[in-house]
């Protein structure tokens, strides 16, 4: 609340003072008569510079359990993608691990099938036939040999690709928990610090409403020592009522 609006709220109840305690008296009466349109109109304009923090607080309050809820909802819906993610990330390292064995196993079959060509070839003739059984079972020893290369390399791949991807899924997770945490503590935050502006704006009314209450007390007991006990009843227990001309009366 701006030092311009502190003062006009402190004029506006300096006027509404003057106004009662200059208004006409009932004869006969502890009331009086003051102008209801005139009263009205300044007790409009001093809603109207109140700190706009009120409306803004209450808004925040009534908003503060939706702002947690949409939070939760946001981090839900990121733990959610981030397992759909990893599911992902398993399933087509699974897939490729199938495609290389069976790649893996198609090549072998096809060296053993080459070997056993050979093979067979080497001894169909009679001449290396020592030769061509040895050259066969050197090449079937590779093949062998080539299969279980390839076989224990696919299965390292598809270890360390399950691996990497466990390990992807753990920390999505522990991303978007801290990400909920966060946004959660952002939320409750911001409402409490808005809450202790208002607190703030709350406090600096109630002192300009108190400095006006000491201000009347101090004139009501001047007046007091001028014209009787009369004046001397509080603002607070006057009760308000409308006579035939438009005028409110104020009656103790």
């Amino acid at each position: 609340m701006s030092d311009e609006s502190l003062r006009r709220v402190d004029e506006l109840l300096s006027e509404l003072i003057e106004l009662i305690e200059t208004a006409r008296a009932l004869p006969m009466s502890a009331s009086c008569v003051v102008p209801r349109e005139r009263v009205l109109d300044q007790l409009d304009e001093l809603r109207e510079v109140l700190p706009p923090e009120m409306d803004q607080a209450r808004t925040l309050i009534a908003r503060r359990d939706q702002v947690m809820r949409d939070a939760h909802e946001q981090a839900a819906a990121t733990r959610e993608r981030a397992v759909a993610e990893a599911d992902t990330i398993l399933a087509d390292a699974g897939h490729q691990a199938e495609t290389l064995l069976a790649a893996a196993g198609q090549q072998s079959e096809t060296v053993r099938a080459a070997a056993r060509d050979e093979h067979a070839r080497l001894i169909s003739a009679t001449a290396v036939h020592q030769g061509a059984a040895q050259a066969a079972s050197a090449l079937r020893e590779d093949a062998e040999a080539y299969q279980r290369q390839i076989t224990g390399e696919a299965q390292h791949y598809d270890q360390r690709v399950r691996t990497d991807a466990d390990a992807y899924a753990k920390q999505a997770r522990s991303e978007a928990e801290r990400y909920a945490i966060k946004l959660t503590t952002d939320a409750e935050n911001y409402a409490e610090r808005t809450l202790d502006d208002l607190a703030a704006v709350l406090h600096r009314s109630a002192q300009t409403a108190e400095q006006g209450r000491t201000a009347l007390a101090q004139r009501r007991a001047t007046a007091w020592t001028s014209t009787g006990p009369l004046d001397q009843r509080p603002v607070e227990n006057v009760e308000a009522s409308r006579d035939d001309d438009g005028w409110s009366s104020i009656s103790a």
